[in-house]
């Protein structure tokens, strides 16, 4: 239960994050409106995960990762946005992270 609210906060989050783009700076009613509504479901999706015994940590460097890497990748395939080499290198070593920051702690 706790992973599925974990991908709900990230789902939300993802969303509220590309609306703000698209937002146009909150010039646009629509998404301005689904940035406030995915900020706060992301938020609270991420407290009932914690609540329910998920580290800190690992919940937020899952969230965070996933969420960086799904954001980068409709950036580029939706928004005209371009990833770099570079870029994609750190993606990588953010995912790798995570990884890490998740097997350590099963021990």
């Amino acid at each position: 239960m706790t992973f599925l609210l974990l991908a709900l906060a990230i789902v939300s989050e993802v969303t509220a994050t590309v609306s703000l783009k698209i937002s146009e700076g909150f010039s646009k009613l629509v998404p301005s409106i689904i940035v406030v509504i995915g900020y706060v479901a992301a938020f609270w999706f991420l407290s009932q995960a914690l609540k329910r015994g998920m580290a800190i940590g690992v919940a937020y460097g899952i969230w965070s990762a996933i969420g960086v890497v799904a954001v980068a990748t409709i950036g580029a395939l939706f928004l005209d946005e371009h990833i770099t080499p570079v870029q994609i290198g750190g993606i990588v070593l953010i995912i790798a992270g995570v990884l890490a920051l998740e097997l350590g702690g099963a021990h």
